[in-house]
């Protein structure tokens, strides 16, 4: 069972407690969950066996068909109702946001608003069109198209935005006539998992149709090879997508990839200096680079290049490191030790290569202080590697096909962005940048609930979220045809 302390409930808390209290995802082992940025434990959780996810999932497909069969107003009622539950608890949502995952008070909000977007959006879909007449070969025969749920769709979601990446996926699911069994990281339980659950229960959503499991890679590959699950989405690293990936397609499952980045910020010659600065520190140590879009790559021109690390420095040193949550700070704390190991190595790694350590590079515990390199080649760690923390690398570049070639110097392609005082010089260079989204005089760390969010290449398998690309990823094609009357054939000719 989920409990809790006096102590460590969060000050915003109330109307989750009962749920937290009765909550079982599973009869695994318990799980302490602790805060990033004090150590503190903030609840201890059961985790979930592949035996429960076998019966959350086979609960689901039982549920789904007379969800699926219900009207469009209904499910359109209840995805609104969700909204406002969701509006109305913000306050404590954020708080478990911000100490489950180290979130600045900022990034909480947007990821809170975006969530509610998402809501929104979603509420949106069942009434939406959902086939069309198609021209037959044979007049008496009435031929059309519609796109009907897929079923049960499992999503397994990280712990960077835990709000937004599971609302993405668990919102237009459900809107369109799925059930899902949802699987968050097991550091975000409670915004990643338990608040889901809890909002929809409270709007109405009949039993069973949203079950939500917890752990870790075992869970996630039960979750892919379970026979009740038709569709599989995954936002997570490339390296995991790899083996979900693989796992499905033994089954012939379709699955929806959301990867790593290893995102292109280039600043060509004329670009606003002080502007490009301000995005590029931004898109580099927002959440302290925890987000799959954030600037992996500032590639600038030679002729403005030291201008530009010196404006990054500036900006570097003026954030402030803290708890996110009890203080007025810039940036928290990595997610954890084995994270900051992995950013302190490609760091001090790309030192030992050549770069040079223009500010940062030290950390205090898992705070660690936002950093920029320069002279960065393309054989070192920082340029090959996703980061995946609050580390900017500058590598230089002197004409527009060279900053090109540097852009599409990467298996990803997630997303990029192109400064330039020229919009038209800007746009020609951004549309050739092989990425899912590309933005001009604009940083990378960019979504909306009504666009195609995704990405080409490691990123994902071209799968997209949002918009009009939720009906291609959690519905499938029916063809229907109806004669007035029933024709007979001559056979055996």
């Amino acid at each position: 069972m989920a409990t809790t302390t006096a102590e460590t409930i969060p000050a915003a808390a109330g109307w989750l407690d009962p749920f937290l209290e009765m909550w079982r995802p599973g009869t695994g082992e318990p799980r302490q969950v602790r805060e990033p940025a004090t150590g503190r434990s903030l609840l201890t959780v059961p985790l979930s066996t592949p035996d429960d996810v076998a019966r959350a999932a086979a609960a689901a497909a039982a549920a789904q068909p007379a969800w699926a069969e219900t009207s469009y107003q209904e499910r359109a009622r209840i995805l609104r109702r969700a909204a406002e539950i969701y509006e109305a608890h913000r306050p404590e949502f954020g708080t478990w946001t911000q100490r489950e995952t180290g979130a600045h008070r900022n990034k909480m909000h947007h990821e809170q608003n975006f969530a509610v977007q998402e809501i929104h959006a979603a509420a949106t879909m069942p009434s939406q069109p959902y086939g069309q007449l198609v021209p037959s070969a044979q007049p008496e025969r009435l031929s059309m198209v519609r796109r009907i749920p897929v079923g049960v769709v499992g999503a397994i979601t990280p712990w960077n935005s835990p709000s937004v990446l599971g609302m993405r996926v668990v919102a237009p699911a459900l809107a369109l006539g799925n059930a899902v069994v949802l699987k968050p990281d097991p550091q975000t339980p409670v915004c990643g998992g338990a608040m889901f659950a809890a909002v929809f229960k409270e709007a109405g959503l009949p039993d069973g149709l949203l079950q939500v499991v917890l752990g870790g890679a075992e869970v996630g590959e039960a979750i892919v090879t379970d026979p009740n699950v038709n569709v599989v989405s995954f936002t997570g690293s490339t390296a995991a997508g790899r083996r979900v990936g693989e796992l499905a397609g033994r089954l012939l499952k379709k699955v929806s990839l959301e990867l790593g980045g290893n995102n292109a910020f280039v600043v060509l010659d004329d670009a606003d200096l002080d502007a490009a600065a301000s995005a590029g520190a931004y898109a580099s140590f927002q959440f302290q680079g925890q987000v799959c879009f954030a600037a992996g790559r500032h590639i600038v021109h030679r002729t403005i290049a030291g201008d530009y690390v010196d404006a990054l420095v500036e900006k570097a040193g003026r954030l402030r490191l803290g708890d996110p949550y009890r203080e007025d700070v810039d940036l928290g704390p990595i997610v954890n030790e084995k994270q900051l190991a992995r950013v302190d190595g490609i760091v001090r790694r790309s030192i030992d290569g050549g770069a040079r350590l223009a500010v940062g590079g030290t950390h205090d515990g898992l705070f660690y202080r936002p950093t920029v390199l320069a002279d960065v080649t393309r054989d070192l760690p920082a340029w090959t590697d996703e980061i995946f923390g609050p580390v900017a690398p500058v590598v230089v570049f002197d004409t527009d096909e060279e900053a090109l070639a540097l852009a599409n110097d990467t298996d990803y392609g997630l997303a990029g962005a192109v400064y330039s005082r020229s919009i038209s010089r800007g746009l020609a260079l951004a549309q050739r940048i092989r990425a899912g989204m590309v933005h001009v005089n604009d940083q990378t760390v960019n979504d909306e609930a009504v666009i195609p969010f995704g990405g080409m290449g490691a990123s994902g398998n071209g799968s997209r979220f949002g918009g009009a690309a939720n009906w291609n990823e959690f519905t499938q094609w029916q063809w229907v045809t109806v004669r007035d009357e029933p024709k007979s054939f001559p056979f055996p000719y």
